[in-house]
């Protein structure tokens, strides 16, 4: 019987990149190995989880032995490129931080005449590529740990600041180890809509959602705040489900990062200019506000389209690592494109490899996915790509469609809105009527 460990497993040595970190955390002493979510290889048939609204477990296909074997193959792959990590990634990653400065500092210098057009225009652009290149291929990835095999603590998960609202430490909880874990999850991974947005049929329909196509433009838009107040768990704090220390110390982190920026931005840089105060000033908002919907528009693509499966809460009980690898591989998205679109998404383009490997240098998903597809094809796995244009237009059709609820039997969707909006009325008079009595 084989231990199966979580992709990213709790120890000094996972911490620090090991190269082997499935081998070591199965050496690893019985109380860490105990926290693992995820169960043992299967031993008998399958236990499949059909969703709440009836459709079936997308991996009822699969057998117990073609999960695991699955699951071995993904494991050999990983290894592999853990294996061959070295000079080259090395060199990779530091030549994109150094240009990525070089491509800050510059724009950042030209925005000093911004009250010129030409300059204006010039600075904003390179400032929105530094902003997404920050945010996407740097940020992003290093704080997933993709480099803390080099040992270079200015490098490294534990030590790394982006440009972004969000706290370093609040965004990993909330992205690294509840959304990679429980990832299209229904009710556990809350990136599914992020609370503003039903996305999935068997997500409850309320009266609410109504709105979310205008409430997912006002999120893009914004969309380093809406990931600050989702990473602090803001609805938590003010509904007083998390203790009250606990959320106080969490909306001070949030606040603190959130006033060094806007002051690094909308303040410092802009008082720099001297008499282009202002234009600078509307540089750097409009160099946040794009960085903002391209980032939007990648995880979108990734998380959303049509083709994405869903799971049911109860498919996690006893979850293997094979079991975790066909969700991973079913619950997410590619974007085809050229390398520029690859390396602005952060690599997140190949989104399906990243889920399968959160761990591996970004820039060898290029290099696994063909096999990654091929893995998918044998076991009779869709594989979903396709262009930008196409991926975000999938998307954001699934946020209109799903703003209305599933029809019924007898009951279409304008009967089910209209009974909603007439409840609701009822229910704000009775409270109005309930004030005023008392």
């Amino acid at each position: 019987m084989t231990l199966v460990a979580q992709p990213r497993p709790e120890t000094a040595s996972a911490v620090a990149g090991a190269a082997e970190p499935f081998r070591e955390y199965a050496a690893a002493p019985a109380s860490v190995a105990q926290r693992s979510r995820l169960s043992v290889e299967i031993s008998g048939d399958r236990v499949l989880h059909p969703k709440p609204s009836g459709r079936p477990d997308p991996t009822a296909h699969l057998s117990a032995e073609q999960v695991e074997a699955l699951g071995r193959e993904l494991d050999e792959l990983r290894l592999e490129v853990m294996h061959s990590r070295g000079d080259r990634d090395a060199a990779y990653i530091r030549k994109v931080i150094k240009a990525h400065r070089a491509i800050e500092v510059g724009s950042r210098a030209v925005l000093l005449f911004s009250g010129f057009p030409v300059a204006w225009v010039v600075g904003t652009v390179g400032l929105s590529v530094a902003k997404i290149i920050d945010n996407m291929e740097i940020g992003h990835n290093v704080l997933h740990g993709q480099w803390d095999w080099m040992r270079d603590p200015k490098i490294h998960s534990t030590t790394w600041d982006w440009d972004h609202v969000s706290p370093a430490r609040q965004w990993k909880e909330s992205h690294n180890e509840t959304h990679h874990t429980y990832t299209n999850v229904i009710d556990r991974d809350n990136d599914l809509g992020y609370g503003i947005c039903r996305v999935d049929a068997d997500q409850p329909w309320r009266l609410f959602f109504l709105g979310q196509p205008i409430y997912s433009f006002i999120n893009a838009l914004f969309f380093e705040y809406g990931i600050a107040s989702y990473d602090v768990r803001l609805h938590d704090v003010l509904s007083g489900k998390l203790p009250k220390e606990e959320g106080r110390e969490r909306v001070r982190l949030m606040w603190h990062k959130m006033r060094r920026q806007m002051a690094r931005d909308y303040l410092i840089f802009p008082l720099l200019s001297g008499p282009n105060f202002l234009a600078t000033l509307s540089a750097n908002a409009v160099a946040g506000i794009v960085r903002n919907l391209w980032s939007n528009g990648i995880i979108l693509c990734g998380h959303f389209p049509f083709g994405v499966d869903t799971f049911a809460t109860d498919s996690i009980e006893g979850e293997t690592r094979g079991e975790w690898y066909v969700r991973q591989m079913l619950g997410s998205a590619n974007i085809s494109g050229s390398k520029a679109l690859h390396f602005m998404s952060g690599n997140l383009s190949h989104q399906i490899e990243h889920h399968l490997f959160p761990d591996l240098p970004s820039n060898r998903y290029a290099e696994i996915a063909p096999r990654v597809r091929e893995i998918c094809g044998r076991y009779g796995l869709h594989y979903v790509t396709g262009n930008y244009p196409r991926q975000l237009a999938s998307a954001w059709a699934k946020v209109f469609y799903h703003a209305l609820p599933e029809p019924e039997p007898g009951r279409s969707r304008g009967r089910i809105v209209a009974d909603a909006v007439r409840q609701s009325m009822r229910e704000r008079r009775a409270a109005r009527a309930a004030r005023r009595a008392g």
